[in-house]
């Protein structure tokens, strides 16, 4: 099965394509970087991240594009509200979002251009629109993108012309259609501001993108991505201001579906945002990537404490059942899966070419895992050697192998804890031995409230992190 991907503009599930055979190039609306991430800008990081992976296993190069908007209404109000230069928020939290990438092993773009580096490519497709009569200046260095000039817009929303409503700035001084979206806005005292052929001024928001994505990846490219809420306006106005231009731009549109939070879209405005930083002060990454991913990547995620609960008890299924693979077998096997892992392979393969179906594909690794904690039950080796292959080989798409993805996951406290809980395993079995249940039992009590899940097995003591939610 070819991979098929709902697009937004068709409405459609469609067969994917690339326009280049081999190559896949990809943009995704990055973050504004006003604040620091909340977890609906890091579902979109993991959902384009497992689609990215998935290209990847498939053979293809893939160039990944995710900008950042360092310029913007909002950021030169918290500018202000500071008393700092706009530059000093966008970078500190641009460094924030690369923090909370990195922590969910999200692999780094392939690019990642700054609207405050692509002026003159903005400059340059504001002049093609004025020539081609889609654009027109205003009064006080303004450039408006006439909304009617486009026959087409509403194409990829399915909004009517007739119903679409002014724009936050619709009774603006010059302006012909309330309607009419601004691609430059004339500069105002204290604000930043860059020369241009109407004045002195700084880009429109949905302006960057255009400009931005034709100079990392030509005039038409594959798939343009972002969340459910950036559909309209703003990649409705990047889709007409880049037709219009005569680009060719994005064959495929991608939206991941939004965060809820009690019944309620997540928002900054609402003030029921889940800030990134506070959830990894008490949630692993492995496991909040795991919760993140989970849904398919259209579906609403409805957020509660009972779903990182979840998260983390499904996980630590398939992270001991990789550890005590490794255990058994002495080590990472370099031989190739079992005929069963070709079968779970087929399986999951099947499931992400249906349109990323994760869910399909995680039951498929859950039920690999179920059949490798019998085998190892049963010590067949050869059994558990194919099975963990398989099992690392998916989880390796969905950016979760125990192994490979999280290597600094305590990797270098992990000798001194082995070797500290081995000492207390053996002073609990001298205590076992001599029928002192009492102090057997306070040792495995006192490793429980440092955070350790220990297991005697015949091998000895086990011993693995458990970090629940709230605590």
């Amino acid at each position: 099965m070819a991979l098929q991907l709902y697009d937004t503009r068709s409405r459609t599930v469609r067969a994917f394509t690339p326009l280049v055979p081999g190559a896949v190039s990809i943009y995704v609306c990055g973050p504004t970087v006003q604040a620091p991430p909340h977890i609906g800008h890091l579902r979109s990081a993991v959902a384009f991240d497992v689609l990215r992976r998935w290209l990847l296993v498939g053979g293809s190069t893939v160039t990944f594009i995710r900008n950042v908007t360092d310029i913007d209404d909002k950021i030169i109000t918290v500018s202000a509200e500071e008393r700092v230069p706009y530059w000093q928020v966008a970078e500190r939290n641009h460094r924030a979002f690369s923090q909370a990438y990195d922590a969910l092993g999200v692999l780094p773009p392939t690019g990642e251009p700054h609207a405050t580096g692509h002026v003159p490519q903005m400059v340059a497709l504001i002049e093609a629109l004025i020539a081609r009569g889609h654009a027109y200046p205003g009064v006080g260095g303004d450039v408006w993108f006439s909304v009617t000039s486009d026959p087409e817009y509403g194409a990829l929303s399915g909004q009517r012309l007739d119903a679409v409503q002014p724009s936050a700035d619709g009774e603006a001084a010059g302006k012909r259609d309330p309607r009419d979206f601004a691609l430059w806005k004339g500069a105002k005292p204290g604000e930043p501001h860059w020369p241009t052929p109407w004045g002195e001024g700084r880009p429109g928001w949905h302006l960057e993108c255009s400009a931005m994505a034709e100079d990392r990846l030509g005039e038409t490219f594959d798939i343009h991505g972002g969340g459910l809420d950036l559909v309209f306006p703003h990649h409705e106005n990047e889709l007409a201001q880049s037709h219009c231009a005569g680009y060719g731009f994005a064959r495929y549109w991608m939206h991941n579906g939004l965060v809820n939070i009690g019944g309620a879209k997540m928002s900054k405005s609402l003030g029921n945002s889940l800030l990134a930083a506070d959830l990894l002060e008490r949630v692993r990454p492995q496991v909040l990537r795991y919760v993140l991913g989970a849904p398919q990547p259209r579906s609403t995620l409805d957020w509660s404490e009972d779903v990182l609960v979840e998260g983390e008890a499904a996980y630590s299924r398939i992270e001991t059942f990789v550890r005590n693979a490794l255990d058994l077998l002495g080590g990472v096997p370099d031989d190739e899966p079992a005929a069963t892992a070709a079968a779970d392979w087929e399986r999951f393969a099947t499931a992400l070419d249906d349109d990323l179906a994760v869910p399909r594909a995680l039951a498929v690794v859950h039920e690999a895992v179920r059949r490798g904690n019998a085998e190892l039950t049963a010590r067949d080796l050869v059994a558990v050697r194919g099975t963990l292959g398989g099992v690392r080989r998916m989880l390796t798409v969905l950016g979760l192998d125990p192994v490979t993805q999280w290597p600094a996951a305590g990797a270098s406290l992990e000798p001194v804890v082995d070797a500290l809980v081995g000492l207390v395993g053996e002073v609990r079995q001298q205590a076992r031995a001599a029928k002192d249940w009492a102090t057997a039992d306070r040792l495995r009590d006192q490793l429980a409230a440092a955070g350790l899940v220990v297991e005697d097995t015949p091998e000895g003591l086990r011993w693995r992190l458990a970090v629940a939610p709230g605590h």
